[in-house]
């Protein structure tokens, strides 16, 4: 809308403010408002027009004036009560009515009045009347059109209508004095006229300046509370969302707050560059918003987590609205012709069941997704009582951890990696005990991903590494030592250098080193890890693929790293649902891995008949309890020790054979 301008002529201003102009209507709306709230001078112009035409009508005895005073006196208290009704009015339709009966009655009023007092000066009434009748007649038609500022029609035809009657009257007495009299109404036209176009101006200017800073402030607001990438709620106005659930939770409703973390957009940015995971970011938002409800608000929070706000009947329907959000996130997306999979784990809390404020409500859906990140991938878990216990204990481990190692309280244990042929020890695998001073020993898969969510994993891993490292060197130059690395740990900066230096520390050589990795980071296959493994085994470090059978990682993505080992998980070995099927797999593996020239590990085996069905599915390795559990340092080195002495396979391996 462009600005209105000093000099707009009066025509184009009074268009602009009755025929359809915003402004206009908002400045006409304002003023009738202030005088139908604030009806005080209406009542002081009506009571001083009523008494000075009462007087000159009793003075003059003229019937055709009392006439005149009657009606006019009687239009003011109809003015009057309208302009009461209309400040208690709220309905537009009532408005309307009201404001055209208050029209009709103000132009009666001014007309009347304003022929009354031609009347007086016709008649030639003694000078104080004359005066007591001029002086009353212009002063209501100038507050009127003072009052009217906001519509300069109507305030000069109330001007007219009182001034043009006693202009007239003035040239029909004729004379000098009263021509100029009339000469000097007529120009108060004009002159009135000047002054109510410029007060119109004035007042729509501040008007619209005002309604530039509304409309400024609103898009601030809503800048200030937007995503810039999805363009969804950010912090600001999630927490906008959560003040209006809390006051309509007041009104005994619920709502489920449902907080949503990716699972692997770490790695789209990593491979594809923060472009294209914004992008992906963005049909993201668009596929939350086409599934969830039309009263639901979605806010991005960080970079790869949005939540939920969405008013429900019951805890089910936040389990299903759930699921829906998983399925669309879980499905594959193109991004300029990459296929990218990524997927979520949410966490849910019910207002006002699992939290009665902002604060309660985000704690509670927190641990639920730190629950559900724990179960996996795409898995969503509604909170429940027994997650802050759960949450108390984990704390107190993750407290705990941080100091453990200062208080001497881990330990690294070694578990041998066995020849099936000729049932020697190849290697050892690094497993870290914690014994805790008051929870006693705690296993790795309790404290391993605490410490990973935490952040401590990197240093954990590092100590792990360094320690393992130290004992190796105390082992034949044959037998190599196995360590399991943490996603985390990998992706800390300067992480190869870190191990490398513990090496050197250690007097370990390289090459007798393995770390271990999962198929899940195989799949992830981000750059970060590229150059961890690349910058490794240029200085001679070896690889084993960890866990494979959990995943789906192809031929083609296990030919990209360089690695000597591939271990078979545990759950096709001795797993519940271990048979034919499993022993299949595992065949395949072991042929794969003969393709690519890979030794073949066989881990969890507990059995003799589970030695003997992996050695003849092709496993060259086995790992597990049937041959030693995890021990420590020391009592690694006196099973090496034996071996030296003349070992010969146990009963065990020879029944399996």
């Amino acid at each position: 809308m462009a600005r209105l301008g000093r000099h707009l002529p009066f025509e184009q201003l009074t268009r602009s403010l009755t025929e359809g102009d915003s402004l206009g209507v908002r400045a006409r709306n304002l003023l009738n408002k202030s005088l139908y709230t604030q009806p005080t001078s209406l009542a002081i112009g009506a009571f001083n027009g009523a008494v000075a035409t009462a007087a000159v009508a009793w003075l003059s005895g003229v019937a055709m004036l009392w006439a005149l005073c009657t009606v006019l006196n009687a239009l003011s208290i109809v003015r009057i009560v309208l302009a009461l009704k209309l400040s208690k009015s709220s309905k537009n339709s009532d408005v309307r009515a009201l404001e055209r009966l208050f029209d009709v009655s103000a132009f009666l009023c001014s007309l009347i009045l304003g022929l009354f007092c031609g009347a007086v000066l016709i008649m030639q009434l003694p000078a104080p009347s004359d005066i007591l009748m001029i002086a009353n007649s212009l002063a209501f038609g100038i507050g009127v059109c003072v009052r009217n500022a906001g519509r300069p029609r109507a305030a000069m035809g109330h001007l007219m209508l009182v001034a043009l009657p006693i202009a007239i009257a003035c040239l029909i007495v004729g004379g000098l004095a009263m021509n100029l009299l009339a000469l000097t109404v007529l120009l108060l036209l004009p002159g009135i006229g000047s002054v109510v176009t410029n007060l119109t101006r004035v007042l729509r200017q501040s008007i619209e300046n005002v309604e530039d800073s509304r409309v400024l402030a609103h898009k601030m607001q809503k800048l200030a509370r937007t995503d810039s990438v999805t363009g969804l709620s950010n912090r600001k106005g999630l927490d906008f969302h959560l003040d209006e659930a809390l006051l309509a939770a007041k009104a005994d409703r619920q709502y489920a707050l449902l907080w949503a973390a990716l699972d692997r957009f770490g790695t789209v940015n990593d491979r594809f560059g923060h472009q294209i995971g914004g992008k992906a970011l963005v049909q993201m938002a668009k596929r939350l918003q086409e599934v969830l409800p039309d009263d639901a608000k979605i806010a991005r929070l960080e970079s790869a987590e949005f939540i939920v706000i969405c008013p429900i009947d019951s805890h089910a329907q936040c389990s299903e609205i759930a699921a829906q959000m998983i399925a669309e996130l879980a499905a594959t997306i193109r991004v300029e012709g990459q296929q990218i999979e990524i997927g979520a784990s949410i966490g849910g809390a019910v207002l006002p069941d699992d939290g009665v404020d902002a604060g309660s409500l985000m704690k509670s859906a927190d641990l639920a997704l730190y629950k559900a990140k724990t179960a996996g991938a795409n898995q969503f878990c509604q909170f429940t009582s027994e997650l802050s216990r759960e949450q108390v204990r984990k704390q107190e481990i993750d407290d705990g951890l941080r100091t453990a190692i200062e208080r001497d309280e881990l330990a690294v244990f070694f578990q041998p990696i066995i020849d099936l042929e000729t049932g020697r020890i190849r290697s050892f695998e690094a497993l870290v005990r914690w014994f805790h001073p008051e929870h006693g020993e705690l296993q790795p898969d309790e404290f391993i991903p605490i410490a990973e969510t935490s952040g401590s994993i990197v240093t954990l891993g590092n100590w792990i590494t360094a320690q393992a490292a130290k004992a190796a060197t105390s082992w034949p130059e044959e037998i190599s030592l196995a360590v399991n690395l943490s996603p985390a740990q990998i992706k800390a900066p300067g992480a190869a250098l870190g191990i490398l230096n513990a090496l050197r520390e250690a007097g370990l050589d390289p090459a007798r080193l393995e770390l271990e990795l999962t198929e899940a980071l195989i799949l992830e296959s981000s750059r970060q890890l590229k150059a961890f493994v690349d910058e490794l085994s240029g200085a001679g470090v070896k690889f084993a693929l960890d866990d494979f059978g959990t995943g789906h990682a192809s031929l083609n993505q296990i030919k990209e790293w360089p690695l000597s080992k591939v271990k078979v998980d545990r759950s096709l070995v001795s797993g519940p649902e271990t048979g034919k099927k499993s022993e299949a797999i595992i065949r395949a593996v072991s042929q794969m891995s003969d393709t690519l020239n890979l030794q073949v590990v066989a881990e969890g085996l507990e059995t003799p008949e589970q030695v003997k069905a992996v050695r003849e599915a092709g496993c060259t390795l086995g790992q597990g309890y049937h041959f030693s559990r995890a021990v420590p340092d020391y009592l690694a080195s006196m099973l090496l020790a034996k071996e030296e002495e003349g070992y010969s396979p146990p009963d065990q391996l020879r029944a399996a054979g």
